[in-house]
């Protein structure tokens, strides 16, 4: 991938390997093959709600980019932007960069809020008879159905290339299964992952 400019310094990166919203800067970084040092952050165990963590993100969560040494960057998809900003990854015209901000914040809006809520509820409370799931599985369900009708047309989420939007919906899509989504029904969205996986520098995330 092209980098416009080259970060000589090491990014920092804090945030928790089985994070679907920590895996795309893990990702982006890889991709754009840029210098970085990952700190992993206990979120369960409250790491992310010290004064420490709160002085760099004052809304206690993670992923935060760690810049230079006065400049942080939290949300996910904000630090994508930055990252991929003048590479391959970020397109250049002007519509097809609205609309990879488009899926980007359909994922922020209708598919992380159900998907990654329910796979946090059934794989790291392991609590299955949680009230909201029925609700959570129903926008999830929803969210995976638009994804298919869109797939079911095109290779990537913006034009035919694997961009910045297919970062955002890779993370927490691959593990949809973990939540409790069934992928079977939606074979352009399983066709859509296998190509994501076959780009270089593409990984899985990490299983809680």
């Amino acid at each position: 991938m092209r980098v416009q400019t080259a970060h000589r310094v090491p990014f920092r990166v804090f945030g928790a390997a089985a994070s679907g919203n920590c895996h795309k800067v893990r990702l982006a970084l890889d991709l754009l093959g840029l210098p970085y040092r990952w700190h992993e952050v206990d979120v369960l165990a409250g790491e992310s709600r010290t004064d420490t963590f709160l002085a760099i993100n004052p809304v206690g969560q993670v992923p935060v980019l760690q810049i230079d040494d006065h400049t942080w960057l939290p949300e996910s998809n904000a630090i994508l932007c930055y990252l991929t900003d003048g590479t391959a990854l970020w397109p250049g015209d002007r519509l097809a960069r609205a609309q990879a901000l488009r899926w980007m914040f359909f994922e922020q809006y209708s598919h992380e809020p159900a998907i990654a809520v329910a796979r946090f509820i059934r794989a790291f409370q392991r609590n299955p008879d949680d009230p909201r799931l029925p609700e959570l599985d129903r926008r999830g369900a929803r969210a995976l159905g638009i994804m298919e009708q869109h797939l079911a047309r095109h290779a990537f989420f913006v034009g035919d290339t694997f961009t910045i939007a297919d970062i955002a919906l890779f993370a927490y899509t691959h593990k949809a299964p973990e939540g409790g989504f069934d992928l079977t029904g939606y074979p352009a969205v399983r066709a859509w992952l296998d190509r994501c996986r076959a780009v270089p520098g593409v990984t899985e995330m990490a299983t809680p």
